[in-house]
C-alpha cells in the first residue's frame, strides 16, 4: 500500500473569530403620556451613544425618586412648561440616580477609563430606567465608594445632594436644634445623618412603622405623626426641614424659633414659599439651594468614613416598573425603591 502525503489529508475549516457587534438597541421603561404609573411601558429603543465629554453607563441599578413619579404625572402642573403642555415634547425615559460600569467613553472624557464602576445622577436628561444610559462627566459622577456595593450606592445621590444644599444653606452647625418631616424617605434619610454629622440635635417625624429606622440613623427624638403634633410646644427648633411638602405652614413656622429657618423641598410648593416668607416675615428656603460640584465627592467620602448609609426598602426588576412607580409614590416608603435592569435581578415586593 502506497503511503498517503500529509498534503492529501483533509483540511480541517478555519474558526471564525468574528466578535459580536454590540446590540444597537435596549430596553427602557418608556412613558409618552402623562399620567398614573400605568403609562409607562417597557420598551426597545435605541441604545444612546456617548457624546465626546459623555460616558456610556451599562446601568446595573437605579431608583424610583419623587423626581420621577411628579414628571411622570406632571406635578406641579408648572412642569408642562419645561416637558410639553399636553402631552411629553418626546417619549421620556426616567430615573435620576443610577449606579453601573462604564461601557464607553467619548473622546475628551479623562476622569473615567472603560470597566470604573460608578454611581451619581444623570441630570435633568433622566434616562436611568434603561439598560444604558449617557452621562456628561462633568456632572454629578464619581466612582464608587469602596465600602458600599453597586446596588447599594445608586441609592445615595437624589437623597444625599438635595438635603445638602439645603442644610448647608439653612446654616446647619453644631449645637443647632433641627427637625426633618418626612424623615424616613428618600431625602429625609440623608437629611438626618447629614444633620447629626454636623452636629446638630435631630428629631426626625414619620409614621409607626418608621420610627425606628429613623432613630438608628441618628435622630435623638423621633415623632410618630400619627399620634403626635410635633408643633404642640412653639418656638423650638432652629431648622425645619420638610423634605415631603406635607408638614403644613403653619405648623411648622409655629414649631421654628423667632429667628429660625423654614426649609421646603417638595417643589408643588416653590411659588407659594417666598409669599408665605413676606407674610410671615421669616427666612424660607424652597427648591432654590445651591448644588456644589463637590457634594457628590462629599457624600462619597463620608459613606467611606462611616458616617453615611443608605437605606433600601424594595427592589424590582426592570419589567416591574409600575409596581415600583406605585408603591414609590404611595408615600410610606423606607428610604428607596430599587430598579433593577438586569434581567436576573431580584424581585421587589
Amino acid at each position: 500500500m502506497s503511503a498517503v502525503s500529509v498534503t492529501d489529508q483533509p483540511r480541517s475549516k478555519p474558526v471564525s473569530r468574528v466578535l459580536p457587534r454590540p446590540r444597537k438597541t435596549m430596553r427602557a421603561a418608556v412613558y409618552e403620556r402623562y399620567g398614573p404609573p400605568e403609562v409607562v411601558e417597557v420598551r426597545e429603543v435605541p441604545r444612546p451613544v456617548p457624546k465626546a465629554d459623555e460616558v456610556l453607563i451599562r446601568v446595573r441599578a437605579s431608583t424610583v425618586c419623587a423626581a420621577d413619579w411628579r414628571l411622570r404625572q406632571a406635578d406641579p402642573f408648572f412642569a408642562r412648561f419645561f416637558t410639553g403642555l399636553f402631552r411629553p415634547k418626546r417619549s421620556q425615559i426616567l430615573g435620576m440616580e443610577v449606579s453601573g460600569v462604564v461601557e464607553a467613553v467619548g473622546g475628551k472624557v479623562t476622569r473615567f477609563a472603560v470597566g470604573d464602576e460608578v454611581f451619581g445622577l444623570t441630570g435633568m436628561k433622566f434616562g436611568g430606567h434603561a439598560e444604558y444610559v449617557c452621562v456628561p462627566e462633568s456632572g454629578q459622577l464619581a466612582i464608587r465608594p469602596a465600602n458600599m456595593s453597586l446596588e447599594e450606592c445608586a441609592a445615595v445621590a437624589f437623597g444625599g445632594i438635595t438635603a445638602l444644599p439645603f442644610l448647608r444653606a439653612a446654616n446647619i452647625r453644631s449645637g443647632r436644634k433641627v427637625l426633618i418631616y418626612g424623615a424616613s424617605g428618600s431625602v429625609g434619610v440623608f437629611a438626618v445623618q447629614l444633620a447629626r454629622y454636623y452636629g446638630a440635635h435631630v428629631t426626625g417625624v414619620c409614621s409607626t412603622a418608621n420610627l425606628e429606622m429613623v432613630r438608628s440613623l441618628g435622630a435623638e427624638r423621633v415623632v410618630d405623626y400619627t399620634r403626635e403634633d410635633y408643633a404642640e410646644v412653639p418656638g423650638v427648633y432652629d431648622i425645619v426641614f420638610d423634605t415631603v411638602g406635607k408638614g403644613g405652614f403653619s405648623r411648622s413656622l409655629r414649631a421654628l424659633k423667632p429667628d429660625g429657618t423654614y426649609v421646603i423641598s417638595a417643589p408643588q410648593w416653590a411659588g407659594l414659599a417666598p409669599l408665605w416668607a413676606r407674610i410671615m416675615g421669616r427666612k424660607i428656603l424652597s427648591i432654590a439651594a445651591k448644588r456644589d460640584a463637590g457634594d457628590l465627592g462629599l457624600l462619597k467620602s463620608l459613606i467611606e468614613a462611616g458616617e453615611l448609609r443608605t437605606v433600601i426598602e424594595r427592589r424590582y426588576r426592570l419589567a416591574e416598573i409600575v409596581e415600583a412607580h406605585r408603591h414609590a409614590q404611595a408615600g410610606h416608603k423606607k428610604g428607596h425603591v430599587l430598579v433593577l435592569p438586569e434581567a436576573a435581578g431580584p424581585a421587589g415586593g
